[in-house]
């Protein structure tokens, strides 16, 4: 499938708000849909100053890449903060360090953002203190505290 840059510019993309932060709020516009990917998301997201991009988490199954197109950020990865620019590249392998990135800059922030799109997976929210379990469309989100490990 072919999507050329003119229909990708007038795609009016949806506007999004994470579940468990209001300040994440950002535009998306799925490439990935718009030529009928099923494994693969592949998506450009707007963010405006002021805003992050979600809340601070990291998947246990599912990989995300992350491409600056323009704009300014901070990536926190872990304790660590990085400024983020157009050019620059984040990539967060399965059950990694946790990451969220805030738009401090007084331009939005452009980014292509990349990830799996499986079936089931867990994602954790360490700030919250949260872990989700996606599972076929179904969601259940439970207190970290409540989780045992079983060995």
């Amino acid at each position: 499938m072919y999507v050329s840059r003119q229909q990708i510019a007038d795609e009016p993309g949806e506007k999004k708000t994470h579940f468990l932060n209001p300040q994440a709020q950002r535009l998306n516009i799925s490439l990935g849909d718009l030529v009928g990917l099923k494994s693969l998301g592949v998506h450009i997201i707007t963010v405006e100053p002021g805003h992050f991009t979600t809340e601070h988490h990291f998947h246990h199954a599912e990989e995300e890449a992350i491409y600056v197109l323009s704009g300014t950020a901070i990536a926190t990865i872990g304790d660590n903060e990085f400024e983020i620019k157009e050019g620059d590249f984040l990539g967060f392998p399965t059950n990694g360090i946790a990451h969220s990135i805030y738009v401090n800059g007084s331009e939005p922030l452009k980014c292509l953002v990349v990830g799996n799109r499986l079936a089931f997976d867990t994602c954790d929210y360490p700030r919250q203190g949260k872990r989700l379990y996606r599972h076929n469309g179904k969601w259940d989100l439970v207190e970290l505290d409540a989780v045992k490990k079983v060995k």
